[in-house]
């Protein structure tokens, strides 16, 4: 049996997403969900946010179809599978936009963020999470609605837009314990865009006593020092050139 809440099908309503179908070209499209599988839930987004990393060639990663992006996403839990027991329709989440294969000495250790299997949102050739509803993917390289246990609870005063920020948090509270910052660590964070400046934060969060900036755009230096930079320079090389060109 299935618990089920009303999805935007069983409205009638078809489901649709953001396509990158070209260079800085994106389409609204429809975007078919798959069945839904005993251990998954289906999710209605409601906050997605655009990374850097949503276009069409990153490293090794080329886009060479039209594809959904997306990856940091919350939304609200439409339906769940049978055997779904932690989730409800109406709970609000935020969901891991990677699936491990968990197999592998990493997933098996915790570390599946670095499995050399990964499948995540929005990277190519897999669809991401920019949709009505989210069709992620699942361990054998097809579309599959999200395994329940990538999905968490968010409490009452997080909202979902905030929801959707869990992931890159996340890789800034990660960066953070990777450099054992403490409350004896004086931090140089490279860059002010929205990582760096989410960095930032969490270095504060982890008792930095003194944090610097360094960045090439002098607008983005002002907003790290709004959020609490002791310190924003341009380095004097950059600066040099910049002055040049």
């Amino acid at each position: 049996m299935r618990k089920e809440g009303k999805s935007d099908q069983e409205e009638g309503e078809e489901n649709m997403a953001a396509w990158l179908v070209g260079l800085n070209t994106l389409k609204i499209q429809p975007f078919k969900l798959p069945p839904l599988g005993p251990h998954d839930v289906r999710v209605g987004m409601k906050a997605v946010g655009i990374c850097g990393s949503d276009a069409l060639r990153l490293a090794d990663y080329v886009v060479k179809e039209p594809m959904v992006i997306g990856h940091e996403c919350a939304g609200i839990i439409e339906e769940t599978g049978s055997e779904v027991k932690d989730l409800v329709p109406g709970d609000r989440v935020a969901l891991e936009p990677g699936i491990g294969c968990w197999r592998c000495d990493l997933c098996k250790e915790g570390r599946y963020n670095i499995c050399p299997d990964m499948k995540f949102f929005g990277l190519p050739p897999f669809h991401g999470s920019l949709a009505r509803q989210v069709k992620p993917i699942n361990l054998h390289f097809t579309l599959d609605v999200h395994p329940a246990y990538l999905c968490f609870k968010l409490p009452d005063n997080v909202s979902l837009e905030e929801g959707a920020l869990c992931e890159p948090l996340s890789v800034a509270v990660h960066a953070c314990s990777r450099g054992n910052i403490s409350p004896e660590t004086n931090v140089l964070v490279m860059g002010a865009g929205p990582i760096a400046l989410v960095t930032l934060l969490a270095a504060r969060a982890f008792g930095a006593p003194r944090i610097v900036t360094v960045d090439v755009d002098g607008n983005r230096l002002s907003v790290a020092k709004e959020l609490g930079a002791d310190g924003v320079d341009i380095p004097k090389e950059v600066e040099t050139i910049c002055n040049v060109m």
